[in-house]
């Protein structure tokens, strides 16, 4: 029988392991840029070893999530830019966490793909590796799949899965909020992370409007569709760390898929309800274009979109000045945008306001 060149059969089945190989030598060194003194092992065992410190907490308590980058990775496929979607997801998991109170430890991550495509691949994970960075979070370890016949040709999935910290006793869990709280809104990029299956079918299906197209309506000549649409998803660490033990602060939401409508009240005990002011910040004119081109209700759009507001602090009411002035010397902006009252859990838009109008975004 005649010798066959090592790995060819795999590799004629759709997965080339000297490919990977060769891509994650790249990726072991990006992930060892991001390595915090409580890393214990490198990039290759079975599991990923780290030290956290525990200094000053009297009951330190893990804190954990995953998410992934969902249909904004069709953008960037149609782009052939990958370069933003890994930010995108540490951002979102950094996010995630740190509206419990909690600060990263370690960061993990998982591609998948039908044909692994090393430069798309490394580019992929440079992106996870400077979020990583920017958040001071360790990138420990991660798995890379190569399944063709599951994944369409050319498409990536991207998950991402963090471990945090905080004391019990500085758990952000909504215990404190209390009507009269003020709800404070942090400006988001653009559509982060979310809302992309119906932005993409109002832009690119029914406007027919290409990557490089100006967004239809748009005040600013140069902002393009592909542009606004891989915006990477803000992290609010830098500016919300430094309040996490702040006693005025009650609660933070994350303003992710379900909009302000589902996210708010994830924090909301029962018997109280969030009045949000509709005109109380300026929603991002390309919101507006989306709501007046695809024809979407405007309580739909609230649902689906952030409408400009990517997190949302619930502060006692003496604790607003002194919380939004430390935003303010951190570069942050934030606006008062509604109030907590006694009611039913959920969100009461009131649209009693004049209509705030498009910034600069």
């Amino acid at each position: 029988m005649a010798k066959r060149e090592k790995g060819s059969a795999y590799a004629a089945a759709g997965v080339d392991i000297d490919a990977q190989e060769r891509a994650l030598v790249e990726v072991r060194r990006l992930a060892r840029t991001t390595f915090t003194p409580g890393v214990l092992s490198d990039l290759g065992l079975f599991g990923g070893l780290f030290r956290p410190d525990l200094a000053g907490l009297g009951e330190p308590v893990l804190v954990a999530s995953a998410d992934g980058v969902g249909t904004k990775l069709a953008v960037a496929r149609l782009a052939n830019d990958f370069s933003t979607v890994g930010r995108d997801l540490v951002n979102h998991c950094v996010n995630d966490i740190l509206v419990q109170g909690a600060r990263p430890l370690f960061f993990l991550d998982y591609v998948g793909a039908g044909a692994l495509e090393p430069e798309k691949m490394i580019e992929l994970l440079r992106g996870v590796a400077e979020g990583c960075r920017e958040n001071g979070v360790a990138l420990l370890g991660g798995e890379t799949a190569e399944m063709p016949g599951f994944y369409q040709a050319g498409d990536y999935e991207l998950v991402g899965f963090i471990v945090g910290i905080v004391d019990r006793a500085r758990i952000l869990d909504g215990r404190r909020v209390e009507a009269g709280d003020v709800l404070l809104g942090l400006p988001s990029a653009g559509l982060h992370t979310n809302g992309y299956s119906l932005a993409r079918r109002i832009l690119l299906e029914q406007l027919g409007l290409r990557l490089s197209d100006k967004l239809p309506g748009a005040r600013q000549e140069k902002l393009r569709v592909g542009e606004w649409l891989l915006r990477p998803h803000r992290s609010y660490l830098a500016a919300l760390a430094p309040l996490l033990d702040h006693p005025g602060l009650h609660a933070l939401a994350h303003v992710t898929g379900g909009g302000l409508t589902d996210n708010v009240p994830r924090v909301l005990p029962e018997g109280l309800s969030a009045e949000i002011r509709f005109g109380s910040w300026e929603i991002p004119e390309p919101f507006r274009i989306l709501q007046d081109k695809g024809d979407v209700e405007l309580d739909e759009m609230f649902r689906v979109f952030n409408m400009g507001i990517g997190m949302v602090a619930v502060v006692a009411r003496d604790a607003l000045a002194a919380i939004s002035g430390a935003l303010a010397r951190a570069g942050e902006r934030c606006w008062p945008i509604g109030l907590v009252r006694a009611g039913e859990r959920g969100v009461v838009y009131d649209l009693g306001g004049t209509e705030g109008g498009a910034d600069e975004d």
